[in-house]
């Protein structure tokens, strides 16, 4: 079955920095808008951050000015800058297609925690 993977995450203070990526299959890298979502104890999944094959990008309002989400062609990997961390940014985090893109099995995920 088709699977992105997820890496990057860890343990960071408030105000610190993460990178994640996402390591795409290729024939869905190159036609497919990918997404990176989160999923807080207790909370639904939510999509965070999508980027197209063109490079554009879309982001919720909660992350806007602090989460770039880019896209590595030369690897096909999917990452997600993350700045300014806050508390409520702690989830894991997932990437999978996004907005009208077909969605894959979801992977595992990797955990980011903020806490000081």
């Amino acid at each position: 079955q088709v699977q992105l993977v997820e890496s990057g995450g860890g343990l960071v203070q408030p105000g610190g920095s993460l990178n994640l990526s996402c390591a795409v299959p290729g024939s869905i890298f190159s036609t497919n808008i990918i997404g990176w979502y989160r999923q807080a104890p207790g909370k639904n999944r939510e999509v965070v951050a999508s980027i197209t094959t063109h490079g554009t990008t879309n982001y919720v309002d909660s992350v806007k000015g602090r989460f770039t989400i880019s896209r590595d062609n030369a690897k096909n990997t999917v990452n997600l800058q993350m700045n300014n961390l806050k508390p409520e940014d702690t989830a894991v985090y997932y990437c999978n297609g996004a907005r009208y893109s077909p969605r894959y099995s979801w992977g595992q995920g990797t955990q980011v925690i903020i806490s000081s």
